[in-house]
């Protein structure tokens, strides 16, 4: 894990602890993985070095990669190598927006009527999801793969301090600039961060004032100190086990 910077963070609303800035997936080539996410968003790259790139997408999202050099793919479907946590993307015709996608590098893994999931470069799933009218390739939301989506959703929300929109069957969301949704998953296997053989495929990281009370108050919300960190930032994982980063 490292430190991200971006050009366009919102601020953390009244009462949450921080203010979602990055989602970031670890990956074995990074300039492989950051130009298809560059060209499939029509984004722009904001920071780069030897093991950190981040593009900000058109609609302001910033997703930063990751060297991970010998990164475990996911294999979706299925919970021996789970995904645990995908970016879902509006755009406005499935068969071109699918087509263009593979065009750049992905795999198509499954297609309907209403989204078709893809494998970006270094097999992370993606959903392509048909959103009539939209500009482009958007982002609607990060999406968490759980045991429980509402009690996952609560966290989130008490982390972000935006209000749970939607709780129902199985399905939670969070609202805000940057929208979270939570799905309940049978089976779901958390990763194990640092462990190589469970490892993460994405992490958020949250922009905070104070690393010492950002620390405290995700700990009282549920959140679980890893190993790692720095000056700048320190590593959590959140109670469904996924990892995320309280940075300054």
């Amino acid at each position: 894990m490292t430190e991200s910077t971006s050009a366009d963070t919102p601020a953390a609303p009244a009462g949450g602890v921080g203010a979602l800035t990055t989602v970031i997936l670890d990956v074995p080539d990074l300039t492989v993985e950051a130009d298809f996410w560059k060209e499939l968003t029509s984004g722009s790259v904001l920071t780069a070095d030897d093991e950190w790139i981040t593009v900000t997408t058109s609609d302001r999202w910033d997703i930063g990669f990751q060297l991970a050099p010998d990164l475990v793919a996911p294999q979706w479907p299925g919970q021996e190598r789970p995904q645990q946590v995908h970016l879902d993307l509006y755009v406005p015709d499935l068969a071109s927006a699918s087509a263009r996608a593979v065009e750049l590098g992905a795999t198509v893994l499954r297609e309907n009527e209403q989204w078709v999931t893809l494998a970006d470069p270094a097999g992370h799933p993606f959903d392509l999801c048909l959103k009539e009218g939209a500009e482009g390739v958007t982002v609607m939301a990060a999406t968490f793969d759980c045991p429980d989506a509402s009690a996952l959703a609560r966290f989130w929300s008490g982390v972000t301090g935006e209000p749970v929109t939607y709780d129902a069957e199985g399905v939670a969301m969070i609202g805000g600039a940057r929208q979270l949704l939570f799905q309940t998953v049978e089976g779901y296997n958390a990763p194990q961060w640092p462990d190589p053989a469970y490892p993460q495929q994405l992490h958020l990281d949250v922009r905070v004032p104070d690393l010492d009370p950002g620390e405290e108050a995700v700990l009282a919300l549920g959140a679980t100190r890893l190993p790692g960190g720095s000056d700048g930032f320190r590593v959590f994982a959140d109670p469904a086990g996924h990892p995320f980063c309280l940075v300054r």
